[in-house]
């Protein structure tokens, strides 16, 4: 197997590989682009997020700056939000669903590090991918650890630290992150009357 092919399969590798270093300088350029371009960019920029990412949905917006390992290796559905400072590190595949929302300074982390100190300097690391569900909203700093698969209808709350699978249907919240409570029906008739209260003043 090469090098890359070991990463992408959750295997240990060496990041120093040439064909991950041609991917890696990929990713700096097309990042380095995105950050520089201004308000009136905003057409040509999402042109340049399609092209970075292994595929997304037609709608995307992503606040620069933003920041990753390869951007090939990220696969984010229709609808997608990301706030300022987002940082996906993807040496193992990223998938995100629909109607996902992130907050200020998300971040998502797949790369992995050896607990033994002697092969850890040797600079072999490995990653496990993370997966994010459809309709999830990622307060502002949260961080998304490897390996981590988050369920469908899901809020976390800011500042957290997502190290284990988060269930469908929940807010969680914490360091480490921790389910607080389900989203019910009470909460969907809540934000319908506030809803309702909305389009009422909108129209007049």
């Amino acid at each position: 197997m090469t090098q890359k092919e070991m990463m992408l399969s959750g295997k240990l590798y060496r990041s120093s590989d040439p064909e991950l270093k041609q991917d890696e300088k990929r990713a700096r350029q097309l990042t380095r682009m995105i950050n520089n371009t201004t308000e009136e960019q905003k057409e040509y920029r999402i042109q340049l997020f399609k092209e970075l990412f292994g595929s997304t949905g037609e709608k995307i917006y992503i606040e620069p700056p933003f920041r990753c390992d390869y951007g090939c290796n990220t696969y984010i559905g229709e609808k997608f939000y990301a706030n300022f400072d987002c940082i996906i590190l993807d040496v193992a595949e990223v998938h995100i669903g629909d109607n996902c929302l992130f907050g200020p300074r998300t971040c998502i982390y797949t790369p992995c590090h050896p607990i033994d100190a002697e092969i850890r300097n040797m600079s072999i690391e490995l990653g496990k991918k993370v997966v994010i569900g459809n309709n999830v909203w990622l307060g502002g700093n949260v961080i998304v650890n490897p390996g981590v698969t988050i369920g469908n209808n899901v809020v976390i709350g800011s500042g957290s630290v997502v190290t284990k699978d988060i269930p469908d249907n929940v807010i969680a919240a914490g360091n480490p992150c921790k389910v607080i409570r389900p989203i019910t029906e009470v909460d969907k008739k809540y934000w319908t009357e506030k809803l309702d209260e909305y389009l009422s003043l909108k129209d007049n």
